[in-house]
């Protein structure tokens, strides 16, 4: 409402009667405020003023100022308090969470989205459709903004936490705040938070020996020269990012070199791959492109960034979403006239899906934080989370306690978030990708009718290997019948199974012909003891 100049149509100083009348309407409409509050508030004998101005919308209001503060408004007969009063009585309206980027929209004007609000430990406040409500960020009590709710709180639940939530009725740094002192929001702490549940994980970003231990190396074997594997989400490298951040220093941002409109493109495209990774989901379609970028991609633009079309080589939402259906992301169509929605997503797109080493995550990350200032000034162990690294590592749970994390837990956590994957290329062959851990190749020794033993493989096929030419191998290099039979409990997978004790042979083919890492072969110590009977 006050997100542009207003026009003041008279400032007077209130009457005796009119501030009898004014204590009254408090009491009725906060009656969780006591006397001495609301005495507090509405004073006795100090100057108390009556500003009635329009909005820009034309809107008639009015405000009542006291020591050069406004304290309430009135619009429509309805009293509400602003700010600057709920600065001191925090409690006074059912208060929901938002985070700090938010903010920025709902001052230029925009309402208050549920998939905005951040979930408490405790639940959502219990209100109804057209409660008065206030608005907080992540960490501080201290409303910034205050709105009428749009549906109950059983009908948010219900809905997903989609859609319209608040209409915004006064926020923080808008035209309203800036007639009184522009003071900042105080620093409150959430109530059901003590010092301990605070913001961060407490632990230093030095990696003892069992968390290295942990840390999974990106490439299995690099020097293999026949046969190399690649595993995704690994990375042993990490415990380098102190030196990265408390030793060396800052570096110098990269963005530094390229010019606003690269910067803003950049800026363009990351939040609007992020948004449709993160938040637009299937049931969203069609989606009005208007909607998707006020309510995802300005969601998704990093704090301390603000994402600005016309500063872009754009310079129009609309000729941006053009290349995108060109480049075959998403499919636009106009289906009421002059509007146009998304009606299609490419899910498959390789923007998803693209193989990052473990040694790119922790670069990527190391550089968000960096560019977006997210390193603690006062620990350079730990990393503030903005609302891009809280949505994609943080458990609901977490998201209203968790502010900051060291440096290996931050890592540790990304790389948990990737979906594994593992790559095997033999010379003059194509590259062999698939999604999952890389399971190693067993070979176990079992009994058979007469007391026989034989040599059972599986799992070849993960390393390109062909069992019926592994089996036609051994046969004739061992001297002995083989097989080769659907593996048990493996859809689509097939065993070798070799008369007698054969792992020394099988051992040789693995290691020595096909040249596989040792790592990758469980069982190899099942072979028979020199000088002992086969």
């Amino acid at each position: 409402m006050f997100a542009k100049a207003f026009r003041v149509k008279s400032n007077t100083a209130i009457k005796g009667s009119d501030r009898r009348k004014l204590r009254a309407d408090v009491t009725t409409t906060f009656p969780t405020l006591g006397t001495d509050q609301v005495s507090e508030l509405v004073p006795g004998k100090e100057e108390l003023n009556i500003v009635k101005l329009y909005a820009h919308k034309g809107d008639a209001v009015t405000v009542y100022v006291s020591g050069g503060n406004p304290i309430l408004f009135e619009l429509e007969k309805n009293l509400y308090p602003t700010v600057y009063t709920l600065w001191s009585y925090p409690d006074l309206l059912p208060t929901f969470t938002t985070w700090p980027l938010v903010l920025e929209k709902l001052v230029g004007g925009a309402d208050l989205m549920l998939p905005g609000l951040v979930m408490p430990p405790a639940g959502l406040p219990q209100v109804q459709k057209g409660d008065l409500c206030a608005i907080s960020l992540v960490g501080n009590r201290a409303p910034v903004a205050i709105g009428v709710a749009a549906m109950s709180t059983a009908e948010m639940l219900t809905s997903g936490l989609k859609g319209r939530g608040f209409s915004v009725l006064h926020t923080y740094q808008d035209h309203l705040w800036r007639s009184g002192n522009k003071s900042s929001p105080p620093s409150i702490a959430p109530l059901a938070m003590d010092s301990a549940d605070l913001s961060e994980e407490k632990g230093s970003v030095q990696m003892d020996s069992t968390l290295q231990g942990d840390m999974r190396h990106m490439t299995l074997e690099g020097e293999e020269e026949n046969g190399e594997v690649h595993q995704a989400r690994e990375d042993k490298s990490l415990s380098e990012a102190p030196e990265d951040t408390s030793t060396r220093g800052l570096n110098q941002d990269s963005t530094d070199s390229k010019t606003l409109q690269e910067q803003m493109d950049e800026l363009l495209q990351q939040c609007f791959l992020h948004a449709l990774k993160c938040r637009v989901k299937k049931a969203d379609l069609p989606l009005l492109t208007s909607t998707f970028l006020g309510s995802h991609m300005f969601s998704c633009c990093p704090e301390g960034r603000q994402l600005d079309i016309k500063k872009s080589s754009y310079k129009k939402l609309s000729k941006f979403l053009q290349q995108m259906q060109q480049e075959q992301i998403i499919q636009v169509k106009e289906l009421s006239k002059g509007v146009e929605s998304i009606v299609a997503v490419d899910w498959k797109h390789p923007r998803k899906g693209s193989f990052l080493e473990g040694s790119e995550v922790r670069t990527i990350v190391i550089n968000y934080a960096k560019k977006n200032d997210l390193v603690d000034a006062d620990n350079k162990n730990l990393v503030k989370l903005d609302p891009i690294l809280c949505d994609c590592i943080l458990e609901k749970n977490e998201q209203h306690t968790v502010m900051k994390l060291p440096w290996d837990s931050l890592l540790t956590r990304c790389l948990e978030k990737l979906q594994p994957a593992y790559q095997v290329t033999f010379p003059g062959q194509e590259p062999i990708v698939k999604k999952g851990r890389i399971c190693p190749i067993d070979i176990t020794l079992a009994q058979r009718a007469s007391n026989k033993k034989v040599t059972v493989v599986r799992n070849l096929e993960a390393y390109g290997l062909d069992p019926y030419s592994v089996a036609a191998i051994l046969q004739q290099r061992c001297q002995a019948s083989t097989t080769v039979t659907p593996a048990p409990g493996a859809k689509d997978s097939l065993q070798v199974q070799i008369q007698g004790n054969q792992v020394h042979h099988l051992g040789w083919l693995l290691l020595e012909e096909y040249q596989l890492p040792r790592k990758h072969i469980q069982g190899l110590e099942k072979a028979p003891k020199p000088g002992k009977k086969k």
